[in-house]
């Protein structure tokens, strides 16, 4: 009896290396495709890593697979935090989250917003620390 139980002990402990190993080859294709990504859109990618931040089952190509959310942070302009999302199936990028860059003149950043009566629209600008662009 005491076979057994070592032995099925083995397998766990195979098994629990086996997804370790999985999830870490996984991880680095998610690694190496957040930075080819933000280098391809401008963007640095910060701590140059990503963290699984969750699982969820989903219908790709007909069958029921596991996908993985892995979340980063990209500077802009390497003054910011930025959040930054990546879903992945196997090696396949299946969707991708970047912050946009939204681009104001230094008029348009120093104007203080006014709604105009009756309006339901609040505009959102980011706040600058210094409230001074850089080109």
């Amino acid at each position: 009896m005491g076979d057994l139980a070592t032995l099925l002990l083995l397998l766990v402990l195979m098994a629990i290396a086996g997804t370790w190993l999985v999830l870490s080859r996984a991880r680095d294709r998610a690694i190496q495709e957040a930075r080819w990504r933000c280098q391809q859109h401008g963007l640095q990618l910060l701590d140059e890593t990503v963290g699984l931040s969750g699982l969820r089952l989903r219908r790709f190509r007909g069958q029921r697979v596991l996908e993985r959310r892995y979340s980063f942070e990209v500077s802009i302009d390497g003054n910011d935090r930025e959040a930054g999302h990546l879903w992945m199936v196997g090696s396949l990028l299946t969707a991708l989250i970047l912050p946009t860059i939204e681009l104001y003149t230094p008029e348009q950043v120093g104007e203080e917003t006014s709604m105009t009566e009756g309006s339901n629209i609040v505009p959102f600008r980011r706040q600058s620390r210094d409230r001074d662009i850089r080109h």
